[in-house]
């Protein structure tokens, strides 16, 4: 037989509750003080997490007890043992516990990541201008495509060739460059490679301005907004542009054509004057 304080021992690392009596029993042997104060004055051979226990049995706090007489007696040790059946243990109230804050470390939210811009822009020289254009279906002019009718009818009206011609390796500028891997494709690599790519035919063609038509052409070459058309603007490291919405805008707004005209002839003199 093992003693009474090693068994609550092991049924407490086995977190197996413990009971004891809320009240005295009458006529019953005193209760050793060393039992009832285990519970606060014995440690746990292990750090234990106790489970909560149900609201309708709380955890009762030992009972400071007074002398009971044995059985037979009379007088004043009945009145002690009345008394001791009438006193019961109010449950102390439990301190809510609050769940320290978490550092601000942890509770800074990750930045959504943006997927890269997607474009296909092609590179084209008539006469003296450079031109970027949108490509509107990803893919190479054809001849009989209406995009590339209404550029010709642009060069011919700024009396430029109306048969652009290619340059480089004839292969649209094409973003993002790679479909997987961890290199970085977003907006200002995208700028970055755009402008070292026409920097380079500028440098080596020596053309007198470049047209930039469409949105991505605007914003990844000249560093513009797609409203920002209709003007002429110098471009860092590629000099004067003149900037133009993309050519499927221009056949389904007609009306378009006309501020195109005007901002064509205030910088027709610079490749005129050029050629």
């Amino acid at each position: 037989m093992i003693s009474e304080q090693r068994r609550r021992a092991y049924l407490e690392a086995m977190q197996v509750a413990v009971w004891l009596p809320r009240s005295e029993l009458p006529f019953a042997a005193p209760s050793r003080p060393e039992l009832l104060h285990f519970e606060i004055t014995q440690a746990a051979p292990a750090p234990v997490v106790e489970p909560e226990r149900p609201a309708a049995t709380p955890a009762v706090p030992a009972v400071e007890r007074e002398p009971v007489a044995p059985p037979g007696t009379s007088g004043a040790a009945t009145e002690v043992v009345r008394s001791a059946m009438q006193r019961i243990a109010k449950p102390e109230p439990r301190k809510p516990v609050v769940p320290a804050d978490e550092p601000a470390a942890d509770r800074v939210e990750a930045a959504p990541v943006m997927p890269p811009p997607r474009f296909a822009l092609q590179l084209m020289r008539a006469g003296n201008v450079l031109l970027l254009v949108e490509l509107p279906t990803g893919e190479s002019f054809q001849s009989r495509d209406p995009a590339y009718i209404l550029l010709k009818d642009l060069l011919r009206a700024a009396r430029l060739p109306d048969s652009p011609q290619q340059v480089g390796d004839g292969e649209p500028i094409r973003w993002p460059l790679l479909h997987r891997g961890s290199l970085d494709q977003g907006t200002e690599a995208a700028r970055d490679y755009v402008q070292g790519v026409v920097a380079a035919e500028l440098e080596e063609l020596g053309c007198a301005c470049i047209w930039l038509i469409g949105a991505p052409a605007l914003r990844f070459a000249g560093e513009v907004d797609a409203e920002a058309c209709y003007r002429e603007l110098i471009v860092e490291g590629l000099g004067p542009a003149l900037t133009m919405p993309g050519l499927e805008q221009l056949m389904e707004q007609p009306d378009s054509k006309a501020q195109l005209w005007k901002a064509m002839r205030r910088s027709m003199p610079r490749w005129s004057l050029g050629s």
